[in-house]
């Protein structure tokens, strides 16, 4: 199972891959210079993560007319790219509730499929909006097994992205940490990546994938006092010969955010609503403007401006794939 986002978190979370895109980013090298750059690996190893890059169109791979020709690596702009999403997930790991960890490190290896992996199965969306126990996941999340969903749930709490929630039944509850929250960012710009340069070989953003980001985004918002009223963020999504849409209601008072649900229907006082494009440009730092908005602006420009600035992480978010 994979959902938008994943096949590039994936790729990152595999230090060769890191070292590779790394050790090219400065001028292309042969096989050799290469292999020697990434800590002379395993050559079968070598071999099939250049391949994979290769394919998804990150590395070029070309034969110099020199006698013995030889294979000379580049990296491309999908791969420069590519880079400036390791950027911001690097900038994530190093908020680490542990401490910072390095990308291209076994730690954040396992950081990383955690995170993956916990999105993929539906678990991050499912606790970003309350917290659940095991049992409950295992009556929302039905295609997956319980003893699969266990090891997933412990490997998100090994790695610190969910954590315990007071609770009164028989289970015990979990939900997101401040770290997991976070990682919104990183995970869109992921999504922003595959959809600029990997579409024909990576999942269509759906629904479940927009609710989820805004509900791990959404309390980590800064607001002015000012703002009060319902708001609707609507993500327009093509769902083949009918288009569909997926979002949030956000209640506002005071200037806090009161309230959050993924039902879009009722009444609003404002709202927003744009592409998948527009919005990922929108998370990932981009230019205001891309967005169309209705009813109290005050309202709606302020909660998505809010999103373009979400504390905690990522200070050069200017760099992001799609802008």
């Amino acid at each position: 199972m994979m959902r938008a986002g994943t096949k590039a978190l994936s790729l990152l979370a595999a230090p060769l891959a890191v070292h590779i895109l790394k050790a090219l980013q400065g001028e292309p090298k042969g096989l050799l210079d290469l292999h020697r750059a990434v800590g002379s690996p395993p050559e079968s190893t070598m071999r099939l993560y250049t391949r994979t890059l290769q394919e998804l169109g990150v590395l070029e791979r070309q034969r110099t007319n020199e006698f013995p020709a030889t294979a000379l690596y580049s990296i491309t702009p999908a791969g420069d790219s590519l880079l400036k999403v390791a950027a911001l997930l690097q900038e994530w790991l190093l908020v680490s509730p542990d401490g910072p960890i390095l990308l291209g490190s076994t730690a954040a290896k396992s950081a990383i499929k955690a995170l993956a992996g916990g999105w993929s199965s539906k678990i991050v969306r499912a606790v970003a909006a309350r917290p659940l126990s095991l049992t409950e996941l295992n009556l929302l999340i039905s295609k997956i097994s319980y003893p699969t969903l266990e090891r997933k749930l412990s490997t998100m709490r090994s790695a610190r992205l969910v954590e315990p929630q007071a609770g009164e039944g028989r289970g015990t509850p979990y939900g997101p940490t401040t770290w997991l929250r976070q990682a919104v960012v990183p995970l869109t710009s992921a999504v922003a990546w595959e959809r600029k340069y990997a579409a024909d070989v990576t999942p269509q953003v759906g629904r479940l994938d927009v609710e989820g980001a805004f509900l791990l985004a959404v309390p980590l918002v800064k607001l002015d006092p000012s703002p009060n009223g319902l708001c609707r963020l609507t993500v327009e999504m093509n769902g083949g010969s009918s288009p569909t849409t997926a979002g949030v209601i956000l209640g506002v008072k005071g200037g806090r955010i009161v309230s959050c649900t993924s039902r879009l229907d009722g009444d609003t006082r404002a709202s927003a609503s744009g592409s998948v494009f527009a919005w990922l440009r929108q998370m990932n730092g981009g230019p205001a403007g891309q967005l169309e908005m209705t009813g109290d602006l005050s309202l709606s420009m302020c909660l998505v401006d809010a999103l373009r600035v979400l504390p905690g992480v990522l200070a050069h978010r200017t760099d992001a794939p799609l802008n």
